[in-house]
């Protein structure tokens, strides 16, 4: 299905004044707090993993936390509600932006002034942390952006935003803790829970499956209809993880390798119940399985600090 394009529409509310300053309240649902976790996490298992020493360096770590979520990914949920604010109008109105208690032009201020904030302290973090933020940032507006707009296909899409909030996150942690530019064990790990992470993307897009057929938004759900689609994000999740655990069993981490598989056989038996109503019971992994493997996250960030790399 080709994607709809609709006509600028008017997103702001009658009844509030285009020229009043947005209510703190409003910017801050703007950013979204909540998806802030999963990129803060990854940036903490970057640190860990990076095998320094935290003590002393704590508000080194506070301030990496700060960048990567309510910096970096608070300015991503930004330019995504600015360019979807015509869908929102009709799907969602009461969202700051075409609710009018985010008005005028606010919404874009937000979102250029926050990506500039966000890289200004990339930069102040160090040269590796800068261009792990400035990646960030680039995926985060080609996700939302037209033309390029990633999102309309969740292919590329999750891809995007497994990479920008698991994997460039876990190495800006690491980058800024080692001063330089992480191991290849670190980027490996990296790489492979941001490929599990888009997993994660399509169960959540397993919520909005009608609405995104609608405005021809190809998410896997829409593309491979839900029971592939659930089958697929178990597979992206799972591959990734069982390379984990052998790798960490070739390093000479065994104890830290063993626990990994045992939350895959977990995440196994869940997985298995998932898959049985992938579109009534995606939420209901979200909040039991993805905890198995954010947890597995860190197991190996320690696993890899025992190499001293």
């Amino acid at each position: 299905m080709a994607p709809i394009y609709l006509p600028p529409v008017s997103v702001t509310s009658s009844s509030v004044p285009p020229n009043r300053l947005p209510a703190p309240s409003a910017v801050l649902e703007l950013f979204k707090p909540v998806t802030w976790f999963a990129a803060m996490w990854a940036f903490t298992c970057g640190a860990i993993s990076a095998g320094q020493p935290i003590d002393g360096r704590w508000v080194q770590l506070a301030l990496g936390i700060l960048l990567v979520g309510p910096m970096v990914c608070a300015s991503s949920q930004a330019v995504n509600d600015w360019f979807d604010r015509h869908v929102d109008a009709i799907n969602e109105p009461d969202r700051p932006i075409p609710s009018g208690r985010i008005p005028g032009q606010w919404g874009l201020i937000i979102a250029v002034f926050w990506s500039a904030v966000s890289l200004g302290l990339g930069a102040y973090l160090g040269i590796w942390a800068m261009w792990g933020t400035v990646c960030a940032l680039i995926l985060s507006w080609a996700y939302s952006m037209p033309p390029v707009r990633l999102k309309l296909n969740g292919w590329y899409g999750n891809a995007a935003v497994g990479f920008s909030y698991e994997g460039l996150a876990w190495f800006t942690g690491a980058a800024v803790f080692l001063g330089g530019r992480p191991s290849f064990e670190i980027i490996t790990l990296a790489v492979l829970y941001s490929i599990g992470a888009h997993g994660i993307m399509t169960l959540n897009d397993f919520k909005a499956i009608e609405g995104d057929r609608q405005m021809g938004v190809r998410s896997l759900p829409v593309q491979l209809g839900a029971e592939r689609a659930g089958l697929v994000a178990c597979i992206v999740m799972i591959v990734p993880q069982v390379i984990v655990s052998l790798l960490l069993f070739a390093w000479n981490q065994p104890a830290h390798g063993a626990v990994i598989l045992l939350s895959i056989v977990g995440q196994g038996f869940l997985m298995r119940r998932m898959l049985r109503d992938p579109e009534a019971l995606a939420p209901w992994y979200n909040a039991t399985g993805v905890l198995a493997y954010v947890a597995g996250m860190m197991v190996s960030a320690f696993a890899v600090r025992g190499l001293g790399v």
